[in-house]
C-alpha cells in the first residue's frame, strides 16, 4: 500500500456498500492533517458541461461526478500548464484547478482538446482523521495515480484498471460480484 498522500488513487473495496463510492476510484488532490480532498474519476454525471454552464451552449463536454460534498461547484483536471494559468501540479502533467474564465474561453474558440480536461461537479472531502480510519479499515486500497487513468477514455473501465494496476490478487477482486450473499 501506498502511503496517503496528493497523487494516489483511492480504488474503493470490492465490498464497500457507500453509494456514493460504489466501485470508485478517486484522485488525491490534497491530503493534510486537516483533511483530504480529491475526485472520483469514474462516474459520469447525468448533466453535460453546458447544460450548468449556459455560456458554453452548444459545448455538450461531459462532467463527472466529483463526489458528494459541495454539488454546487465545477472543478477540473486537466494537461494545460501555461493555457490555463493557476492550477495546481498534482503529478507530472497533471493539474488541478486555474482560471475558469480562461477555460471558458479556450472551450469557446475550441482550443482545447477534451481528452486532456476533466469537468467535476461536487468533490470527495474527508476531515481531520476521518480518511486514515477509514484506511484502518481497509475501505480502500492505494495506488499511484497515472495520467492514463485520470483521463481514460472509458470511464467505466478506471476501476478494474486501477486494479489491474496493482496486479497479483488484486486482479481477481475485478470480477467479484458487489454483494457475495447474491450469489
Amino acid at each position: 500500500m501506498i502511503d496517503l498522500a496528493p497523487g494516489i488513487l483511492l480504488i474503493a473495496d470490492p465490498f464497500l456498500k457507500d453509494p456514493n463510492f460504489l466501485r470508485t476510484v478517486v484522485f488525491m488532490c490534497e491530503h493534510q492533517e486537516e483533511g483530504s480532498f480529491g475526485f472520483v474519476l469514474n462516474r459520469k454525471y447525468e448533466n453535460t458541461l453546458d447544460e450548468l454552464i449556459p455560456e458554453l451552449e452548444g459545448h455538450q463536454l461531459p462532467v463527472y461526478y466529483g463526489g458528494p460534498v459541495q454539488m454546487d461547484t465545477i472543478h477540473f483536471l486537466h494537461q494545460y500548464p501555461t493555457e490555463i494559468p493557476g492550477g495546481v501540479e498534482v503529478i507530472k502533467g497533471v493539474f488541478w484547478g486555474g482560471d475558469f474564465p480562461t477555460i471558458i474561453e479556450l472551450i469557446k474558440t475550441e482550443q482545447l482538446d477534451f481528452k486532456k480536461i476533466r469537468f467535476y461537479i461536487g468533490y470527495s472531502g474527508w476531515s481531520d482523521g476521518q480518511l486514515q480510519n477509514e484506511m484502518n479499515e481497509k475501505t480502500w486500497l492505494t495506488a499511484q495515480a497515472t495520467k492514463k487513468l485520470i483521463f481514460h477514455p472509458n470511464h467505466t473501465q478506471i476501476w478494474k484498471d486501477s486494479l489491474r494496476q496493482l496486479g497479483g490478487d488484486y486482479e481477481i477482486m475485478i470480477n467479484f460480484p458487489i454483494d457475495p450473499q447474491l450469489n
